[in-house]
Parts: C-alpha cells; sequence; structure tokens
C-alpha cells in the first residue's frame, strides 16, 4: 500500500507546493489502516520469501561495501547536485534539460567507478550515503526525463519554451523508470478528479499565479 505522495492521489495536485502533503497522509493513511484491519487476520503469518530473495539483497550490500573504484561518493554527488542546479532549476527549457540529461548520463555511468573508504560495520555513514547516491542519481535522471516530456507549465515546473499550462495534453501524473542499464522509460497516468461521492464536488482546475 502507499500514502502521502507515494500514493499520487491527487488531493493536493500541483499547488502541493504550499503544503506538506498532509491531507494525503492523514486521509489515506487512515484508509489505508482500515484495509490492513479488514484483510489481515491476527497473528497471521507472512509467506515464505524466496531461497534467494537474501542472498540477492546480502550480495549488493557487499558490492557496494567493497566498491573500490576511482572516485568517492561526495565527488559524484556534487556533479549531479551541480547539474541539476545549472540544468534542471525551477526554469527549464528544453535546451537546458537536454544538455543536463547528456552530463547526469556520464555521471550516472561513472557511478560503476564509486570508492567506499569505510567497509566497517558500525556507524558506516559513507557506505549509507552511497546508498543513498544511487537513489538520488536515479530520481535525478527521471526528473529530468519527465521534465524534457512534459511541454508545459505547472506548479514547480516551468518551461519558459512552454509557458502556458496544457491541460488538453499533460493533465496527467508523469511515472518514469530506469533501467538496469541506465536507460530509462517515461509513461503516465491520468489525475483522479472524481470525488466518487455526490457530498463533496471536484476542485475546478485553476492557472497558479506568483
Amino acid at each position: 500500500m502507499a500514502v502521502g505522495e507515494g500514493a499520487s492521489v491527487s488531493v493536493h495536485g500541483a499547488n502541493r507546493l504550499g503544503s506538506n502533503s498532509l491531507l494525503d497522509l492523514v486521509i489515506f493513511g487512515r484508509a489505508a489502516a482500515r484495509q490492513c484491519a479488514d484483510t489481515i487476520s491476527a497473528n497471521q503469518k507472512h509467506s515464505n520469501l524466496p531461497a534467494e530473495a537474501s542472498e540477492r539483497i546480502i550480495a549488493k550490500f557487499d558490492k557496494m561495501r567493497f566498491a573500490d573504484g576511482g572516485k568517492p561518493t561526495a565527488e559524484i554527488r556534487n556533479e549531479m547536485q551541480l547539474i541539476m542546479q545549472n540544468h534542471a532549476g525551477v526554469f527549464r527549457t528544453e535546451k537546458t534539460l537536454k544538455k543536463g540529461i547528456e552530463k547526469l548520463a556520464t555521471t550516472l555511468e561513472s557511478f560503476n567507478a564509486v570508492s567506499v573508504s569505510d567497509k566497517g560495520l558500525i556507524w558506516n555513514t559513507d557506505l549509507i550515503e552511497t546508498f543513498e547516491l544511487e537513489n538520488l542519481l536515479g530520481q535525478a535522471m527521471i526528473t529530468m526525463q519527465c521534465a524534457l516530456k512534459r511541454e508545459e507549465t505547472r506548479g514547480a515546473h516551468a518551461r519558459d519554451d512552454f509557458p502556458e499550462r496544457d491541460d488538453e495534453n499533460w493533465l496527467k501524473h508523469s511515472l518514469g523508470w530506469l533501467n538496469d542499464d541506465n536507460t530509462t522509460r517515461i509513461d503516465s497516468q491520468p489525475v483522479k478528479l472524481d470525488t466518487r461521492t455526490d457530498e463533496i464536488e471536484s476542485i475546478p482546475l485553476k492557472t497558479r499565479v506568483y
């Protein structure tokens, strides 16, 4: 189950910039808890995990822990941050995004040569930050690929080359996948405006102004 922003329930819409998605968490967190209570029996046991499941996790952990390439985690992270600041800020264009994607692809590939200096198992912040960086690199690439594809301005996504909101073509959630070979796949799913009740009307779309 997913609650909050991960559930993409469209409660806050583009206007969630000024909030913390609290409504998503409270309303759908409660709904998820009720669903759990209805579907899970007391003392119910989990299904057995596949025998190789833990082996894959430990293998990835050890691979990261003993990584001895030529680029420290902090160096790769700094490259990623500068690319995102310079090419994927609030105000974007096709040119800046394409250039950023090109640069980020190189940085993403360089993660294969990451170096983890601390091999210990106690309070290993170097290892934690390396795992975090792997996730951040993927998120950064998907963010820019979705921003490039979305040819409109909406919420915090401001395209100087497409300054108007386009509900006809872009009233939808962007979805992105990063493949094992660092290629991406971008798709979408519709925004749900129907409240599914007669008691509450759907809030009409409105232009966000600054």
